[in-house]
Order: structure tokens, then sequence, then C-alpha cells
């Protein structure tokens, strides 16, 4: 299987390149684009600046651009937080798209967005401070009426990057459970 990994707005930091490791070792092909061209932040905040530093329009446009030269086989799409809204945005603009695979982050969804039957699958921290539970639920429900098939996991008492060992939000057990559910989901697409 073919994945896209973004990063979220840390940047490219070790955790995403163990995730891309782990995703290979399970005999996947795995494409970690650095959107931040070799920035990271060391907070959420500074992130947060760099990512408006950047600008979205620009942001995404790097996205789509490292998509690309692979998207013809039918890609993957994944992401960690901001990175998951990147990937949702490109995975429904893409036919060929293959699945969705969001870790701590969505995005808004177009009204007429179609998904056509896409495997999508969620993991999020519960409670999250960036995705409220009535903003998941209509989340929700708006990629179902989008025709996806999505599976949410909420881990409570996680924090919001839960799977990443460098930040205070880490957290094992959650971690690994997700990685275990995550690679159950990509052996199936």
């Amino acid at each position: 299987m073919d994945i896209i990994l973004f990063h979220s707005v840390y940047g490219l930091r070790p955790a995403v390149h163990a995730a891309a490791e782990r995703l290979r070792a399970a005999g996947h092909q795995v494409h970690v684009p650095d959107l931040y061209e070799g920035q990271t932040a060391g907070t959420a905040e500074e992130g947060q600046a760099l990512l408006d530093r950047i600008g979205r329009e620009e942001l995404l446009r790097r996205a789509v651009v490292a998509a690309a030269p692979h998207s013809d086989k039918g890609l993957v799409y994944a992401g960690f937080s901001w990175g998951g809204a990147v990937a949702q945005n490109l995975a429904f603009g893409d036919e060929k798209a293959r699945g969705l695979l969001l870790l701590h982050g969505t995005s808004d969804l177009a009204e007429d967005a179609t998904a056509d039957e896409l495997p999508v699958q969620l993991h999020i921290a519960d409670p999250d401070p960036f995705e409220s539970g009535d903003w998941l639920n209509a989340w929700y429900l708006q990629m179902r009426r989008a025709g996806a098939d999505v599976e949410i996991y909420r881990y409570p008492g996680a924090g919001h990057l839960f799977t990443d060992p460098e930040l205070p939000d880490f957290d094992q057990a959650a971690a690994e459970q997700t990685w275990k559910v995550a690679l159950g989901f990509l052996a199936t697409l």
C-alpha cells in the first residue's frame, strides 16, 4: 500500500519518521513530505506561527505537489493533527484515494463533498482540546453523508498528540492501541 503521511504543525519531527518506519515495517511504501522545508517548532504556538507565516494555501500547494507523483497508484492519505486536515482535503480531491487515516485531527467538509465508500479511520483523544465532542459528531455525520465508511477510536484521558513520545501529550497505551488498530485498518485496504 502506498501511504502519504503529513506532519502536524510541529513540522517533520522524529515521531513522524518513527511512524513512517512502523508503517514500512508492516510492508507499506510511505512518503513523508516536509511541508515546512526543514523548519520545526518546539511548541504548538510556534508551530501555528510557522504555519501562519508560510500560509495555508502554500502548504496545501506543497502537499498536492508531494502527493501528485504517487496518486495514480491510489494513495492512502494519513496525517497527524493539522496534517490530518491536509490528508482529508487531499483524499476528498483524489478519486483514486484508497483510504484516509487521521491521527489526532480532522477538517471541515464541503457541503457537496463525496467519498464513494472511502474507508476512513480517526484516532482522537477524548476529550480533545481541538476537536470537541459536538464537532466530532457533526464531522462524522457529514462524512457519512458524503459516502465515507468512517470509524472513530477515542482515547479517554490521552493528550491531543498522544502518539508523539517527545511531547507531554504522549500516552504509551493509547499510542500502542492506535498503531495496532491502524495497521489492521491498512491491511484491509
